[in-house]
């Protein structure tokens, strides 16, 4: 779990991390939760002489933003927890906004990160499988129903590998870090070997891990193709542990996008900005949202965003 206390301007005033401790059950995972955020809520006051006025929790899985309800994470065990309820409980009732982590984190990067100023953009973290989170002037879409973004899922390949979801040749199974650290891992005869083992060995020229890295630009540049010609973004935004491969990676990438693109217009393709704290300045800035007003003055003071990944 990763915490933090936010500015009004998405300023990261404090940030604390901790086990999800998943192992002892899913209810444990939610008194962590709770604790660590009145841990945090306490930290504040005694730090800015004043407790936060609102929270944020930006966690995995499927996501009912409305009713503030965890409705399932595979990893965490979860069903229909009531996370909103059960922080504003343990809080002293102060207001509390639910998100989902993949949006939090295109939320962060679109207001203060790599998309800043940007009227629409699209955040794709590649990580363990691939998410998306759509941001339209300033806020991130969720969908009628919370999947919006779920580019991980488009096939690429159709008839391909097979994917949890159901479908086969989905991108995740070809482009997330897992996938190009299993593709390496087979390659390389290494069971250990990673995807920032097989950047090194493109850096290097080794011909394996270049066959390997093609096959995961390419595979990503249909998805990414796919998803731009739907929603037309003005910025593409890659983050996650793959995209930490720098140019090894957007020098392919924007090259292989660029060869696909006929009457679309092609988007700057730039990394994320904020690494692993976008959730959490995404959360406190869910949490600052539901403040009808900001306080003035240069000192910001509040905002208690505890984010769950897994």
């Amino acid at each position: 779990m990763k915490a933090a206390l936010v500015g009004s301007g998405g300023e990261l005033l404090h940030r604390a991390r901790r086990a999800t401790g998943r192992e002892r059950g899913p209810e444990a995972v939610v008194a962590g939760i709770l604790d660590f955020a009145a841990e945090l809520r306490a930290h504040g006051a005694d730090r800015f002489g004043e407790p936060a006025r609102a929270a944020g929790v930006a966690v995995p899985g499927i996501i009912d933003e409305e009713h503030g309800t965890a409705v399932y994470a595979a990893n965490l065990g979860w069903r229909d927890v009531p996370l909103r309820a059960l922080l504003g409980d343990r809080l002293g009732a102060v207001p509390v906004a639910l998100g989902h982590d993949v949006r939090a984190g295109g939320l962060a990067e679109g207001r203060i990160g790599a998309g800043q100023g940007a009227d629409r953009f699209l955040f794709v973290p590649l990580g363990t499988g691939i998410a998306g989170a759509i941001g339209i002037d300033g806020r991130v879409e969720s969908g009628a129903h919370g999947f919006a973004g779920e580019i991980g899922h488009v096939v690429v390949r159709p008839g391909g590998i097979p994917c949890p979801c159901g479908q086969r040749g989905c991108l995740e199974r070809f482009a997330s870090a897992s996938a190009v650290s299993q593709a390496w891992a087979a390659a390389c005869g290494d069971p250990a070997a990673d995807a920032a083992d097989c950047a090194k060995a493109v850096e290097s020229g080794d011909a394996r891990a270049l066959a390997v890295w093609h096959d995961a630009v390419d595979a990503l540049a249909d998805g990414l193709v796919t998803a731009l010609t739907l929603l037309d973004p003005r910025v593409l935004i890659i983050g996650g542990g793959l995209a930490e491969a720098g140019e090894t990676l957007f020098t392919p990438l924007r090259d292989a996008v660029r060869r696909r693109v006929t009457f679309q217009k092609l988007p700057e393709i730039v990394p994320a900005a904020l690494g692993d704290t976008a959730g959490c300045l995404g959360a406190g800035l869910l949490a600052w949202d539901l403040l009808d007003t900001e306080p003035t003055g240069t000192t910001p003071t509040t905002a208690t965003p505890p984010e769950v990944t897994t």
